[in-house]
């Protein structure tokens, strides 16, 4: 686990992806003035990705630096959410940040994440991943619901069919990218902005994040699902509250995905009793 004390887990779940994950690890060495630990967890069937060349220059590196690495194996596939709680279980810092795999982080992201997290006083905050091959695509269309926190972040429940539900456009493409242009955020600084959810690079209140299971409902999920981050946001947003952050520093490589198999999607299982109690206070007797 490492000695060192630091302010943040940084979560990585990996499977089938060199290049991408190094570019990944890079992306953590840039950081500064954050204290973090690489959980590093590999589901490949060789268990051998901090072996490849790339990855092991980054692994040391990290390690020259003084931030501890921990390296898992992970082989069994159970689907995405049995595997965030796989690293979960791995957490021991008062935040945690889950980075996928294919995500490079601009200098100074994980320490923005971690004021935005503490000054919130929030559940978990998100810097969505950006398109950069986007760029010259303009959205309005889809940047429309963009909303910032006049005030504190409050609890708020999101679900499909809700208001919020319809901010989930805002991180497409490279949107806010866009939306940051027009703002007027200080070098180094950050605004909250509502959320539907936001993928791929979230940090969490790790006791917020327990407090509502994690990623416990695993168990419920066939293994071919999506959407286990959409779920957990939701839960601790409506207990604690959540927010995106601009601007995001978050950059996707827009690999292939290694997830293949989606056919379900988590919320639709999750919260199906409550879309079942919704119909029956709608229709009495039925």
């Amino acid at each position: 686990m490492g000695s060192t004390p630091v302010d943040v887990d940084v979560l990585v779940p990996t499977v089938g992806r060199t290049a991408e994950l190094a570019a990944t690890l890079a992306g953590l060495a840039a950081q500064t003035d954050v204290a973090f630990r690489l959980v590093l967890s590999d589901q490949s069937a060789t268990g051998d990705a901090a072996a490849q060349p790339a990855i092991a220059a980054m692994v040391r590196v990290l390690e020259a630096q003084g931030r501890p690495v921990t390296l898992l194996t992970h082989p069994e596939r159970r689907g995405l959410a049995e595997h965030r709680h796989f690293l979960l279980a791995h957490a021991t810092a008062d935040a945690v940040l889950f980075l996928d795999d294919d995500v490079w982080l601009e200098p100074g992201s994980v320490h923005r994440m971690l004021d935005a997290l503490r000054s919130l006083g929030t559940g978990f905050v998100g810097s969505a991943v950006q398109g950069l091959s986007y760029l010259e695509d303009r959205r309005p269309h889809e940047t429309a619901p963009f909303a910032l926190w006049d005030g504190p972040v409050v609890p708020e429940v999101v679900r499909r069919g809700t208001p919020g539900f319809d901010r989930w456009s805002l991180h497409n493409a490279a949107n806010l990218v866009h939306v940051a242009a027009e703002l007027d955020v200080e070098p180094g600084g950050w605004l909250p902005y509502r959320v539907a959810w936001v993928g791929a690079c979230a940090m969490y209140d790790r006791a917020a994040l327990e407090a509502v299971g994690g990623f416990g409902f695993w168990e419920t999920l066939p293994i071919g699902h999506a959407g286990e981050d959409v779920v957990v946001q939701w839960r601790v947003m409506e207990r604690f509250g959540g927010a995106g952050i601009v601007p995001s520093g978050a950059v996707h490589l827009e690999a292939p995905t290694t997830v293949t198999d989606r056919s379900v999607d988590a919320p639709d299982v999750v919260f199906a009793h409550e879309a079942h109690q919704q119909h029956a206070d709608q229709h009495p007797g039925t």
